[in-house]
């Protein structure tokens, strides 16, 4: 019995939805490799450039190295092509974080092989549908008008499908998985509708293949959870009990049960460790707040631990606080979890209100009426205490001030992490602490996590030039915390405000803290201003800018020294 020829606009329809889908894979598993990449190296901006170009390069290898190959069996190749790209892409994310973990100082070269080879195929099967399609297009030009057009779509879907959907609802080995099978799926119902028509010679050698790769992808997504936590958990030392990728970061909370020791990383960067953080968080809030004249209202920027407002939560003298924390899944886990709960003290349960939307939140924060965090009835009804004003909004730090320049604050806590890439960098620049110097009050003051100022020296003093750059005073601080090394702090506040003869005075002359504290003294903070003999200020002043960002660079220099 003869083949009945396929349809024509079924024919192109299928060859585009499959370079649609390819165009789509292929891009958002570059992003895949990069987002991986970021978060187990840091520098986004470099990892996320040398991935993309490197694809784009291969992809032009790819197109060129096609042209040797012969018409023969265009559909066989077609389903090769898919059946690799699909396996590349689904298992890449776990081959690399293996790699990470047990080949540490040559994991790049097995990222970048991945990179390279789906660039390659990539760049090989467009010009072979191009090649297929050409039998059922009447011209090249609409040949090619479907096929590139498919293809810049398909990235584009990709992309927006990847920010607003895959990462913030999926992990990264998942997202891998489920971007191989949807892909391949759209490739064999192709390679099917050729078959129908006998067009594919090689019959039980192509669905061979398609049953190998149907197989591979449906164990690696049904293991892949499994297989991430026991990669995973090779890369830190304490058994992991909570591990999440959330849209902005990856967070991991280990235990160390012979020392009963808790350690939360973001980014597989440490930011607490339970035994010691109490030293860290004494230092950030109590000299700050027996110099500020006023503790009316509290501005804390990061901080979604919850840490900090413990801290807070000891001064009854305060009207209101405000924390904004980007991510509601850090606060979420550090207002459910028992582990940071108890760290806490269940600072939380005060919380009033949480909008991810900011007009919604400007709207009622600093108002007596408020709506109860989730689900929670606010301690306050329980113990039928005055309620303390304690707002959570989720909102990048930036765009919170650009929102509230009309309100004054007397106190602002910034407790965000390092600036390891260009998003935190800019949370560190000139212009951002402009924007809150608008924000305090005439007599506010503010204090700042500074990273170390040891192994870190030159970003820690070009944050302080930024802060002097922007009209601020400071007051240098600095303490060894067990679990971290020596760290650092600026206390700063308006040049017209205070002198700093003044602040010190102020804090010589204050023999106890009026709150009950673990740690830290008025005479211990006073040390903690003194800086040793090697510790050399750099000349000229180093300020960092949105359009210059010095401390980005500044700070992956000297991190990676001690690396």
């Amino acid at each position: 019995m003869s083949a009945k020829a396929p349809n024509a606009k079924l024919a192109t329809l299928l060859l585009g939805l499959s370079i649609f889908f390819t165009g789509a894979s292929g891009l958002v598993g570059e992003y895949i490799l990069s987002t991986l990449s970021s978060y187990l190296l840091g520098n986004s901006i470099e990892q996320f450039s040398i991935t993309i170009a490197l694809m784009l390069g291969m992809m032009g290898i790819g197109g060129w190295v096609q042209k040797y190959i012969d018409d023969s069996h265009l559909l066989e190749k077609f389903i090769l092509i898919e059946m690799l790209l699909a396996l590349l892409v689904g298992f890449a994310p776990l081959a690399i974080y293996a790699a990470f973990g047990f080949m540490e100082t040559h994991f790049l070269l097995i990222q970048y092989a991945f990179v390279l080879s789906i660039g390659f195929l990539i760049g090989f099967e467009i010009p072979f549908i191009i090649r297929i399609n050409q039998a059922y297009s009447s011209t090249l030009k609409a040949n090619l008008s479907t096929v590139i057009s498919a293809d810049y779509f398909g990235s584009l879907a990709g992309a927006l499908v990847w920010v607003y959907w895959m990462l913030p609802n999926f992990s990264i080995v998942i997202n891998g998985f489920l971007l191989a099978s949807l892909n391949f799926l759209i490739a064999t119902v192709t390679v099917l509708y050729f078959n129908y028509h006998r067009l594919i010679e090689k019959r039980v050698t192509s669905f061979v293949l398609i049953g190998i790769t149907v197989l591979a992808l449906a164990g690696g997504s049904l293991s892949a959870n499994r297989w991430h936590l026991e990669l995973q958990q090779h890369l830190y030392n304490d058994k992991i009990v909570f591990s999440k990728t959330t849209r902005y970061q990856h967070l991991v909370v280990t235990h160390n049960g012979k020392r009963d020791e808790y350690r939360f990383y973001i980014n597989g960067n440490l930011q607490f460790s339970s035994l010691d953080e109490y030293r860290y968080h004494e230092q950030l809030v109590h000299p700050l707040m027996h110099i500020a004249p006023s503790h009316k209202n509290i501005l804390v920027l990061g901080g979604g631990d919850g840490m900090a407002v413990r801290e807070l939560l000891k001064y009854s003298d305060i009207s209101s606080i405000t924390l904004v924390d980007l991510d509601a899944e850090l606060v979420r886990l550090a207002k459910n979890s028992e582990v940071f709960k108890k760290l806490n003290h269940n600072a939380f349960d005060s919380a009033r209100i949480c909008f991810p939307d900011i007009n919604n939140a400007l709207s009622v924060i600093g108002k007596r009426e408020w709506i109860p965090y989730g689900d929670d009835i606010n301690r306050s009804e329980k113990t039928g205490m005055k309620p303390m004003m304690f707002d959570v909004v989720h909102i990048d730090a930036d765009k919170f001030l650009d929102r509230i320049a009309n309100r004054n604050y007397d106190v602002v806590i910034i407790d965000l992490p390092d600036p390891t890439s260009i998003d935190l960098n800019k949370l560190y620049s000139s212009e951002f602490y402009m924007k809150l110097k608008r924000t305090l009050s005439k007599r506010g003051i503010i204090v700042i996590q500074s990273t170390s100022p040891f192994q870190t020296q030159k970003a820690f003093l070009c944050i302080g030039d930024t802060l002097h750059s922007a009209g601020f005073q400071t007051i240098p601080y600095h303490d060894n915390i067990p679990t971290f090394g020596e760290w650092g702090w600026y206390i700063a506040w308006k040049e017209e405000s205070f002198s700093k003869e003044t602040i010190l005075k102020q804090m010589q002359q204050i023999a106890s803290f009026t709150i009950p504290t673990r740690y830290i003294t008025p005479q211990y903070f006073l040390s903690s201003t003194v800086f040793p003999k090697d510790f050399q200020n750099h000349t000229p002043p180093i300020v960092n800018t949105l359009m210059d960002p010095k401390l980005f660079l500044l700070y992956n220099q000297e991190a990676a020294y001690y690396e």
